[in-house]
């Protein structure tokens, strides 16, 4: 059973986005207001703030947390054009003269965009210290930071522009940034029909190489799924006025040249996306994109490699939620990718698990005060929900308005 708390946020505008840390015990929260707030969980199990700044000159879309290893650090992206990496100080004195106090010191200021900063992430720890933004003028950076105990350099890695206005962004939750394969590291599809959901180990010889040419004997194998995961980094946009109804991009990551690459992504998104989340792969042979717009959609991601050597993505469509009834505006999976989490202006949170034959079926539907509904109540509750409408969109992003 759920048991929800209230929390007086003392935030004086619009919450945008609220991030916890990977245990748990601590939650970030940004806002309209400029400010961002830190929580911290207690031992009754109560959230109590414990820090809250001023970060910007204007509205706080996105904060995130890095992973643990690198300290305790933020970063957060706003309307005013810069995003920042925040890192909290233990041990310093305030003027009061006591021990132990903790406060947020800004480490950087982002500056290399010219319109808003839409979203910021982290990438996953095995890839080192890595932040990805997107904005408005569609245009993805790549930071890195070279010594991870100097927190105030970061070194602009790549620049991909896309064609739309990018609204989110996610990275695979991948483990290596290259890993040499060996024989468990490939399988061959069996069809069965047209359709490749059973997978059958390969036992054929590794000639010991990374991935970039084929391992197997190349007479009798046609087509190779690998199974190591690529650094992939996603985008969607939310622009109205869009030209194609390509608002997913895709980008993989090669060692060889320290580059990000598009990938052709088939599938169609034609409405706006909101947010995307990368499920943990955990097993399995591809990755797992879920993407928010008036529905849910789950995308499958499949790297093959042909018996020539060559490396293509397959991505697809594997399954649609429109049980919202309305726009969608976050998606989140549990840590081993097995359960989605998605809310709506249906005033819901929803969850969704994989079920035998590989259908998702929705498993509960919580309300804000922590109340489970159930189906028909749902249906009837569902249209009298509070509703956000977004007006319009920047006309010209390369000209924002200051707040």
């Amino acid at each position: 059973m759920f048991s929800p708390k209230t929390l007086t946020s003392e935030h004086r505008d619009l919450i945008h986005d609220v991030a916890f840390d990977i245990y748990g015990n601590r939650m970030a929260t940004c806002s309209s207001d400029q400010t961002i707030k830190v929580w911290d969980v207690g031992k009754d199990g109560d959230w109590k703030q414990t820090s809250s700044w001023k970060a910007h000159s204007g509205s706080v879309w996105k904060v995130t947390w890095a992973h643990p290893e690198f300290g305790q650090v933020l970063a957060s992206c706003s309307f005013d054009r810069t995003a920042a990496v925040w890192e909290e100080i233990v041990g310093e004195t305030n003027t009061m003269g006591s021990s132990g106090y903790k406060h947020w010191a800004k480490r950087t200021n982002l500056v290399d965009s010219r319109t808003s900063v839409m979203d910021i992430k982290f990438a996953p720890k095995s890839m080192g210290l890595l932040l990805a933004t997107c904005s408005a003028d569609g245009i993805i950076r790549i930071y890195e930071a070279p010594d991870v105990m100097n927190l105030a350099q970061w070194t602009l890695q790549q620049e991909v522009a896309c064609k739309h206005q990018a609204s989110c962004i996610s990275w695979n939750p991948s483990y290596t940034r290259e890993k040499r394969c060996t024989k468990s590291s490939f399988v061959k599809p069996q069809v069965s029909g047209d359709k490749k959901d059973e997978l059958k180990s390969e036992d054929s010889e590794n000639n010991g190489t990374n991935g970039q040419k084929n391992p197997f004997s190349s007479e009798k194998n046609d087509k190779m799924v690998i199974l190591p995961q690529v650094p992939l980094l996603a985008v969607g946009c939310d622009e109205f006025n869009c030209s194609s109804n390509n608002r997913i991009v895709i980008l993989h990551y090669l060692s060889l040249v320290r580059r990000w690459n598009k990938i052709d992504c088939a599938v169609s998104v034609s409405d706006p996306v909101h947010d995307l989340a990368f499920a943990p792969r955990l097993g399995r042979s591809f990755d797992l994109l879920a993407i928010a717009t008036k529905d849910i959609k789950l995308l499958t991601i499949y790297q093959i490699m042909a018996s020539s050597g060559a490396i293509r993505f397959e991505v697809s469509l594997t399954a649609t939620f429109e049980d919202h009834f309305s726009t969608i505006w976050r998606v989140s999976w549990n840590s081993i990718g097995s359960i989605l989490a998605s809310t709506g202006d249906d005033g819901s949170v929803r969850m969704w698990k994989q079920c035998q034959k590989s259908v998702w079926k929705s498993i509960a539907v919580i309300k804000g005060d922590g109340h489970i509904v159930k189906s028909k109540e749902n249906q009837e509750t569902v249209n009298n929900s509070s509703r956000y409408l977004k007006l319009g969109s920047i006309s010209n992003p390369t000209q924002v308005p200051w707040h």
